[in-house]
């Protein structure tokens, strides 16, 4: 796909390596998810986000989470006017940063869980009520937020239902030491990468709704809802190590999630139609925030990667 290709171009002008993680952003922006970028410090998470902005010909607003952030700081608030010709006052609704079509949420648990279910229904939804009265989301719209996992003071973690909310949970790691060489020259000089807009609103729509309509094989439908079932270990069926590492599983929206990431990545690739391996590739960003581990999994040093890595290279069972 020409698209993708020069996407991926645009935005190595500016990022360097990550390939992976780029590649499962741009596959939840043109299947209408939501990201959250996990890091620490230093990683270029957010100018990662700003540079996808900047190859898209979109609105984009940045909204820095702090502990004071208040709803009506990010979905907006009404204030009186008075027009100047009758004299009379009445309420105007001004839009808040919501209002657009990539929002980042900068360090999300910074900001108290009162503020971060503002989001829910913009998420969920594409919608704003205020005052009564609901306002549409200009589309496309995504979220994209970051998080920092080590700096735990004075954060607030993201409730289980504001997770289930992000398609992908997508780990930022370290570069490698030439890439790292790379960035250190970049970023250094006087030279400064200026990323060119590949797709308009109208383009990423018309992308969104052709992964809609690509057809998916029964048998990778059944893998995709095998797997998100063993993940329960109240579930009968699930493996052994599910029933001593975890306490809850992924839930329906899993499933959805697996096939649409499937379906996006084998347009990507220029495939009619996704398979198996599509599923396996994007089980770890989807199913990496929907699994909540136990004490044993945690006096084990199991994480949900480990977890997930284990299950999808566990075949029986999987009809």
């Amino acid at each position: 796909m020409q698209a993708h290709a020069r996407l991926v171009e645009e935005i190595g002008r500016t990022i360097v390596g990550q390939h992976q993680v780029v590649d499962e952003l741009l596959i939840s922006l043109l299947a209408r998810g939501h990201c959250l970028l996990v890091g620490v410090p230093g990683l270029a998470k957010t100018l990662l986000i700003s540079t996808v902005a900047r190859t898209l010909d979109l609105k984009f607003s940045r909204i820095q989470f702090t502990p004071d952030l208040m709803p009506s700081d990010i979905t907006g608030t009404e204030i009186i006017q008075e027009d100047r010709s009758s004299g009379q006052k009445h309420f105007t609704f001004v839009r808040g940063p919501l209002f657009a079509n990539i929002v980042l949420a900068d360090e999300i648990n910074r900001t108290p869980p009162k503020t971060q279910s503002a989001l829910l229904q913009a998420m969920q939804e594409h919608e704003v009520t205020a005052g009564g009265t609901t306002y549409r989301l200009d589309e496309p719209f995504f979220v994209l937020a970051t998080q920092n996992p080590i700096e735990q003071e004075g954060t607030y973690p993201l409730p289980e239902a504001q997770l289930d909310r992000f398609m992908f949970n997508l780990w930022v790691d370290y570069p490698d030491q030439a890439e790292e060489e790379e960035i250190v020259r970049s970023t250094t000089s006087a030279y400064h990468a200026s990323p060119q807009a590949v797709l308009n609103a109208a383009q990423i729509i018309e992308l969104q709704d052709l992964v809609r309509r690509v057809p998916v094989a029964d048998n990778v439908i059944r893998y995709a809802v095998n797997l998100v079932r063993r993940t329960r270990p109240q579930n009968g069926e699930a493996p052994a190590f599910i029933r001593e590492w975890l306490t809850w599983g992924a839930g329906p929206r899993a499933s959805q999630y697996l096939i649409l990431g499937a379906k996006t990545r084998a347009i990507l690739q220029g495939r009619p139609t996704p398979d198996i391996g599509d599923v396996r590739a994007v089980a770890k960003p989807v199913l990496r925030h929907r699994l909540v581990t136990n004490f044993n999994a945690e006096a084990e040093s199991v994480s949900t990667a480990d977890i997930i890595e284990r299950l999808t290279a566990d075949e029986t069972g999987m009809g």
